[in-house]
């Protein structure tokens, strides 16, 4: 098979792991910058959604694509993905899905409204009534993001309903878009990433934030380790992904005394803390399900 790997670093970890594993089970492997593409638009011509690479690469050939593009997907990266996929070439997770999932308000309404459970939330812009927001979520405390935040970075714990009112007349005044989000105590500092490819769940990993800290994110210091998963968590995990229309997905779940709640999915799963902590070989499980797709 002949499989693009769309990413804007071909030295990050989980792109090497993918074009490593894909070679070794005889694949041609490449990987492709999204950011140095065209796409041609032409009217009642087969060739009209020819996407090309500056070196005249034309991604035609190709059997499959891998999407790397991530949670802070570009305009640009999601228009060459529907443009891929306008060209009946297979893609793993489609350009609907991953914007969807890019977009945290927009993925939670599309949750709620399958009816997978997550953590109760609200948004308004500049309201008057600040703390009217707050205890619609059973706050304080509550939580606070920023939409365009990841890796914990804009998310921010608020303890009464004067904090919250500052924190958000300043994030306002600097036109930041916030998620108001009940704050689950029972979860105790701790959620979980699944790890779903082709509607199973191949790896799941515990998160726990380090002490004084709220955020079980690796990436702000917190400690991983490999779990199993029961029967009503796998349940919301592939729930999640299916909602997306996402083959392969990392769903964020806190445990909560109302059962698992879904927090986030994301389109485009780093995957090293998780095969480090799990030892599976996430790298083979996405390679195979783009052997499928062929």
């Amino acid at each position: 098979m002949k499989i693009a790997i769309l990413s804007r670093g071909r030295t990050l970890y989980s792109t090497a792991r993918l074009a490593e594993v894909g070679r070794r089970r005889n694949h041609d492997m490449r990987v492709i910058n999204p950011h140095q593409c065209a796409i041609s638009i032409f009217p009642k011509s087969s060739e009209a959604a020819l996407a090309t690479d500056r070196d005249g690469l034309s991604l035609e050939g190709f059997d499959c694509v891998i999407p790397r593009i991530g949670g802070g997907s570009s305009s640009w990266g999601l228009t060459l993905l529907r443009q891929i996929e306008l060209q009946g070439i297979p893609v793993l997770n489609s350009a609907f899905g991953t914007m969807v999932a890019a977009d945290k308000v927009h993925s939670l309404q599309q949750l709620a409204a399958a009816g997978v459970r997550t953590p109760l939330c609200v948004q308004s812009k500049e309201p008057e009534d600040v703390a009217d927001l707050i205890r619609r979520v059973g706050g304080p405390p509550a939580i606070l993001k920023l939409l365009k935040g990841t890796q914990g970075v804009g998310v921010i714990k608020v303890d009464t309903i004067e904090s919250a009112v500052s924190t958000l007349e300043a994030l306002w005044s600097l036109r930041e878009d916030v998620l108001i989000q009940e704050f689950i105590a029972d979860s105790d500092g701790a959620d979980q990433r699944i790890f779903v490819v082709d509607g199973k769940v191949v790896a799941a990993m515990e998160r726990r934030a380090k002490e004084g800290e709220f955020r079980a994110n690796v990436h702000r210091g917190g400690s991983t380790r490999k779990i199993k998963v029961d029967d009503a968590t796998r349940e919301i995990a592939l729930a999640a992904a299916a909602t997306l229309n996402l083959r392969v997905a990392g769903v964020d779940i806190l445990p909560s005394s109302r059962g698992p709640l879904v927090i986030e999915v994301n389109a485009s799963p780093g995957f090293e803390g998780i095969e480090a902590a799990t030892g599976r070989d996430i790298a083979r499980d996405i390679i195979q399900c783009a052997e499928s797709m062929a």
